[in-house]
């Protein structure tokens, strides 16, 4: 079978300078981007329901800036204004120079991490004494919570956001011949909105093992996998197969 239309689960980039577009030229390519999934937040009644005061908290955690996002979103929704003497810790550094755009930066005031938890937790360490408000996903990941537990931070695990399925009307998921998912979640709106979708030679390629997985505990075969030994990135192990298949 020859491939020629691709559906990438993610948005549009912003220019043609994306390694896709290099794609596309070089295999001749009809790429299509749409995000499959989208992020829903906890409203203001939901969240009063939970009885938690944002102000009994000095520091805040971020993950993501998804997380600082609907943060601040639900704090201007309850008309909450955080003060000036708020801390806040980041994974990465790119989440902390994010926070420009709700808080002014101050070094003081602003740590981050080199993108992996226990970075950042050594930070936190250091500052037992502040009360930590962690706002997270519904489905997040247990590990952050019990390691803060297991090193005794005074802290608030809050989930206030969580991906679902996006409503996907605007396209025919029959005509690609190659669909490529990075989470999990990309799996599970392909099976809500196309119940009837039979994979047949479409070719799956999945970023991620857990990815992978539900793509496999969903019935569907996976050809091509990303990160692998031989390319770190998606854009690569697609044109890793593409080779491939044009050799045989």
């Amino acid at each position: 079978m020859k491939i020629k239309n691709v559906l990438i689960s993610q948005p549009q980039p912003e220019n043609d300078k994306s390694p896709y577009s290099d794609l596309a030229r070089q295999f001749n390519l009809n790429i299509t981007f749409r995000k499959l999934i989208k992020i829903d937040r906890i409203d203001n009644k939901e969240f009063r329901k939970l009885r938690i005061n944002i102000l009994d908290y000095t520091a805040i955690i971020f993950t993501s800036k998804h997380a600082a996002d609907h943060f601040f979103s639900l704090c201007e929704e309850l008309r909450v204004t955080i003060p000036e003497t708020m801390k806040y810790f980041c994974v990465s550094e790119a989440i902390a120079l994010y926070l420009q755009k709700y808080v002014q930066y101050r070094k003081r005031k602003i740590f981050f991490g080199k993108n992996k938890f226990p970075e950042l937790l050594e930070m936190i360490k250091k500052q037992k004494n502040e009360k930590y408000f962690f706002p997270c996903a519904f489905n997040h990941n247990s590990d952050i919570p019990e390691l803060l537990k297991s090193n005794k931070i005074n802290h608030i695990t809050v989930p206030i956001y969580e991906t679902v399925p996006d409503e996907v009307n605007d396209i025919d998921i029959n005509i690609y011949h190659l669909i490529v998912l990075f989470s999990p979640f990309g799996v599970d709106s392909i099976k809500k909105n196309f119940p009837d979708f039979q994979q047949g030679e479409t070719l799956m390629a999945a970023f991620g093992t857990s990815t992978a997985k539900a793509l496999e505990e969903a019935g569907f075969t996976v050809q091509i996998k990303a990160p692998n030994g031989e390319a770190p990135s998606m854009t690569m192990a697609i044109e890793q197969y593409l080779q491939n298949k044009g050799k045989k």
